[in-house]
């Protein structure tokens, strides 16, 4: 379990934001376990052209750009990279729109966990809590099921605090430690937004 089943070491303005999709179906588990509020964040990764699955950057709100290429490897021109931040900011403001993510200044001074499916090299992860951090919370804390433990160190420098159940080496799909990865669709991240609360008598 993330977080003990009781709330007693959490702050009551305490906020769970998922990445969707695949953060939501975590965050909604914890939502209920914990009876805390539930919203998304969204960001986007921005993929190789030559290789659509294989992330090479991440964009988040407030204007945050993350570029990563492995070492050695050729670089987009700026032309690519300026349509593949066009595109996705498309889809992000989408899904910004169908999800209900909150207004940014709503989350001023609130203690936020972040949550994600897992963790394998945490472009997009990255990008969204550069975004969360722009708001000034009163803290920011990451809770993911599993991380790979290179990046590790570079997200407790990101957060006030990391949770992680499992942190491994060498992970290489986040998907193998879930018997059920299933893809979610928009209808499902919704009717899992919309679920009742426990204090709601759901």
């Amino acid at each position: 379990m993330l977080f003990r089943s009781r709330r007693g070491d959490l702050p009551p303005e305490s906020l769970l934001l998922a990445l969707p999709r695949g953060g939501v179906a975590v965050a909604a588990a914890m939502a209920r376990i914990l009876r805390l509020p539930l919203a998304t964040w969204s960001a986007r990764k921005l993929a190789d052209p030559s290789q659509p699955e294989f992330a090479i950057g991440a964009i988040a709100p407030g204007e945050v750009v993350l570029w990563e290429l492995p070492q050695g490897a050729p670089w987009p021109s700026a032309d690519q990279r300026q349509r593949l931040v066009d595109q996705q900011r498309q889809e992000l403001r989408r899904r910004q729109l169908v999800f209900g993510d909150p207004d940014p200044a709503a989350l001023h001074q609130r203690h936020l966990i972040l949550v994600d499916d897992g963790i394998a090299t945490g472009l997009t992860a990255r990008a969204a809590l550069q975004s969360l951090r722009q708001l000034q919370p009163a803290s920011l804390c990451l809770a993911v099921p599993v991380l790979d433990r290179r990046v590790g160190d570079t997200f407790r420098a990101l957060v006030d605090r990391l949770v992680v159940l499992e942190e491994v080496d060498g992970l290489q799909s986040v998907g193998q430690y879930y018997k059920d990865f299933e893809q979610l669709r928009d209808d499902t991240v919704l009717a899992l937004l919309n679920r009742p609360s426990p204090e709601d008598g759901g």
